[in-house]
């Protein structure tokens, strides 16, 4: 077994798309995932990218994806990332992926001069969580997460 992590290409945009849809599968709410591949390879590879990612290989076969943005942090004055999605397909799951993709992100941060890899993860989802104490993340429990979508981000946003 060959195992390769490298930057996605514009060639993975279809297989990134359908882990996309597998991830909301996996996360109960297939119905939520409206994405399609045109808009993913936008992201990823119109300039500006707005979103970037890195896939796994096993023997060829795109089999996991991180997908990635830079964040700023304010109080150190450098960009940071942060990790919007981490999916192993899940024949591929137990190869030690989701690690390398996560070793992957840490030299990029490493290697830019980026001071911290932030991300979040569903409370009931405790193999990933396990995963992420394994390798020294650590819940950031004095913030909670907000959002605004749908009808209340119309209203908010008003006429």
């Amino acid at each position: 077994m060959t195992v390769r992590i490298r930057r996605a290409a514009p060639a993975d945009a279809a297989a990134i798309t359908a882990m996309i849809h597998g991830l909301a599968e996996f996360e109960r709410a297939p119905e939520q995932c409206t994405v399609v591949e045109t808009q993913v390879r936008t992201a990823l590879f119109d300039q500006p990218a707005t979103l970037r990612a890195h896939v796994a290989e096993v023997d060829g076969d795109v089999a996991a994806m991180a997908l990635w943005f830079l964040n700023f942090s304010t109080w150190d004055g450098v960009d940071g990332i942060f990790l919007e999605d981490l999916f192993v397909q899940p024949r591929f799951r137990r190869l030690g992926l989701a690690r390398g993709l996560l070793s992957a992100l840490a030299k990029e941060c490493v290697d830019n001069g980026y001071t911290r890899l932030s991300w979040a993860v569903l409370n009931w989802n405790t193999d990933a969580i396990a995963l992420y104490e394994s390798i020294g993340g650590r819940p950031q429990s004095e913030w909670t997460t907000y959002r605004v979508s749908g009808a209340e981000l119309a209203e908010l946003a008003g006429p």
